[in-house]
């Protein structure tokens, strides 16, 4: 599969040899020195995967990863100098697909794509294939063919593993997952991921429905796992109070 790519980095050095392995592998390389070149080249250019330096000058590349999610589910990889468990966090929580840290070999950048790339094919594939092609309740909609959520008319834009989390759920509504089961219908490929990490998309999950107007999009269940909640609208503070305590139990 042909990928056109969007590499970020202000280390030319970086530049030049992602640019020759993914070449050489095939790909088409767009090329960007700063946060503020990337945002315009995405424009212009449409890439498959976006590769992002989270230590760019003028813009880093979680702000342009913020950007991005904006009104896009491309998916996005992280390079960083730093190994801190924060930062991979954080990339995750904003609507990052991978994290790698550097040094790094080219070998295994073009091993990362392949696997995001082939998780989202495959995920997109068996969702079209399911037997309903939208999904709801409520106020919440959510259409397989169209890669859309709304909730009460209004656009959720989530990422492709956010949007694989909400669909599993809304799949089976009553039922509890626990953090085992979840991440093995949304991490379809041969992949390791830590509890941390579906905790931080379901956190991500969490805040974009919030700020559409539902609390309790997701309950947690202590110790057990979680479920599909119940969309409380801000303007009813009782519920909402009661939805808040479900997701913090």
């Amino acid at each position: 599969m042909q990928l056109k790519i969007l590499i970020a980095d202000d280390d030319p050095h970086i530049r030049e040899v992602l640019d020759f392995a993914l070449r050489k592998n095939g790909h088409e390389t767009i090329m960007a020195k700063d946060g503020e070149e990337a945002l315009r080249l995405f424009g212009e250019k449409a890439p498959d995967i976006v590769v992002l330096d989270v230590g760019m000058p003028e813009r880093d590349g979680l702000e342009v990863c913020r950007s991005i999610r904006r009104d896009s589910d491309v998916p996005v990889l992280f390079l960083s100098a730093r190994d801190e468990e924060i930062d991979r966090i954080l990339g995750l929580e904003i609507g990052g697909d991978d994290y790698l840290t550097k040094p790094f070999s080219p070998r295994e950048l073009v091993t990362r794509i392949g696997v995001i790339m082939r998780r989202a094919a495959r995920a997109s594939k068996e969702m079209d294939a399911a037997a309903a092609a939208e999904l709801s309740q409520g106020d919440l909609r959510l259409d397989r063919h169209q890669h859309a959520v709304t909730l009460a008319g209004t656009p959720v834009f989530l990422t492709s593993t956010e949007f694989a989390i909400v669909a599993a759920l809304l799949e089976r509504p009553g039922q509890i997952f626990d953090r085992s089961r979840l991440m093995a219908r949304v991490y379809r490929g041969n992949i390791h991921v830590s509890d941390r990490t579906i905790d931080s998309h379901i956190r991500n999950v969490r805040a974009k429905f919030a700020a559409a107007g539902c609390t309790g999009v997701i309950d947690t269940l202590h110790r057990i796992g979680f479920r599909l909640g119940r969309c409380v609208r801000q303007s009813d503070p009782s519920a909402q109070a009661d939805a808040e305590a479900s997701w913090k139990a």
